[in-house]
């Protein structure tokens, strides 16, 4: 797993990036902050970078992967920018964490490194591991009665998962419906590209 150091102040420089600074609480004090110094306006290298850097840590990966993606995406032909969004989606510790198994990305990764996830019915702990369409995900049955997974119905009773993606939280799995598609999403992917091929 990434370590990842102080998030507030990644955040700060960042956006809300981290599960955790995605709170009331934290827009308050980003306002509360005193004003800087205007500076000056940020180069498109500056730019691309810091675009960069706000994808790598949301999903919480290192520098080699990350570059590993951009460069299998950008082989795989034309739509450059839906298989990178694609190959960072279909993750299985994204999956895990977009069906609302889990409250955070770094939970997710967790929990599938320790064995309680399963890939159609098999224990799995490979969080890179890209799922495909029609792929169930779920918990494995041995882990279904510890604390994190107590309740989970209930506490995700108004949880939306993804359109491509079918959620049951009674028999705690996703079905994998389709590709995950760039119609909603947080990041300049254009700029992640033109960081890489500068």
């Amino acid at each position: 797993m990434l370590p990842i150091g102080a998030k507030y102040k990644i955040a700060r420089r960042l956006g809300p990036i981290f599960e955790k600074t995605q709170t009331q609480k934290f827009a308050i004090r980003q306002q509360k902050r005193k004003p800087v110094r205007r500076r000056r306006q940020p180069s498109d290298y500056n730019k691309q970078l810091m675009e960069k850097q706000k994808l790598r840590l949301t999903y919480g990966l290192k520098e080699k992967k990350l570059s590993g993606y951009v460069k299998t995406s950008l082989a795989s032909g034309n739509e450059t920018l839906s298989n990178l969004y694609g190959l960072l989606e279909r993750r299985l510790d994204s999956v895990v964490y977009r069906a609302g198994l889990a409250d955070t990305r770094r939970m997710a990764r967790q929990l599938t490194s320790h064995g309680h996830i399963t890939v159609n019915g098999r224990k799995n702990n490979i969080p890179s591991m890209q799922i495909k369409v029609g792929d169930v995900i779920g918990i494995r049955e041995g882990s279904q009665k510890k604390t994190v997974f107590a309740n989970l119905a209930e506490r995700r009773s108004a949880y939306k998962a993804p359109n491509w993606m079918k959620v049951d939280f009674k028999k705690m799995e996703a079905t994998i419906a389709e590709l995950p598609t760039t119609d909603r999403h947080e990041f300049d992917f254009k700029k992640i590209i033109e960081f890489y091929t500068r």
